[in-house]
């Protein structure tokens, strides 16, 4: 999708720099694929204490040796 925005330029650099990227479009997308990223393991954090695991933690540690 084809889109013009107006974007402060001191931002988009700080960003690209702290994204390692090398266009803006790919600091937009790293962007926005970081905002949805942070936004879902929000989400997973709230299910902290909610759910019950039933396993047996010795055998899973033992299968990876």
């Amino acid at each position: 999708m084809r889109t013009n925005i107006v974007i402060d330029e001191k931002l988009m650099k700080k960003a690209s720099k702290v994204l390692g990227t090398k266009s803006k479009r790919e600091t937009v997308e790293a962007a926005l694929r970081r905002a949805i990223n942070l936004s879902e393991q929000a989400k997973i954090k709230k299910l902290f204490g909610k759910v019950k695991w039933e396993g047996n933690l010795d055998e899973l540690r033992s299968a990876r040796w």
